[in-house]
Parts: structure tokens; sequence; C-alpha cells
């Protein structure tokens, strides 16, 4: 019976550890989504004002603005067990 107990106290800590996504993941889908919402912004940019350079002015600023924003918002929720 106490290692039937143990056991489970194991198994609810790796279940727990499981559910959360590592901080290379978070990285990794940090870029990724960064890079695909930047080429969304270059696009739009460049169809309002009508200028390539504009469009990647912008566009470089808010790649890394915005990948900082997500990454520690992503991290945030991390902790949230909202769901989980």
């Amino acid at each position: 019976m106490i290692l039937d107990a143990f056991f489970k106290i194991e198994n609810k800590k790796k279940e727990a550890k499981s559910s959360e996504e590592n901080i290379n993941r978070s990285i990794l889908k940090t870029i990724s989504w960064r890079v695909i919402g930047t080429l969304d912004t270059l696009v739009i940019t460049y169809f309002i004002t009508g200028t390539i350079k504009m469009a990647l002015s912008i566009g470089f600023i808010e790649f890394f603005s915005k990948m900082l924003l997500y990454f520690f918002h992503e991290r945030a929720w991390n902790k949230i067990k909202l769901g989980k």
C-alpha cells in the first residue's frame, strides 16, 4: 500500500511535468510564429504604403518587439493551470 501511494505521487509529478512546455519549445514556437506574423505585416504594410523600404522597416521592428512579448506571454501561460 505504501509503495502504491508512492508510485501514484511519482506518476502525478511526471504528468504535471509532461503538461508543461520546456523553454526550448517555447523559443521555437516564438520564432516560427513571429516569422509568419512578420510576413503578414510586410505584405499589409507594402499594400498600404506601396514602398518596400517602409514595409521592411516596420517588419524589422515588430519582428523583435513582438517576439519578446510572445515569449513572455507563452511562459506566463505555462504557469497558469487553467485548462490543463
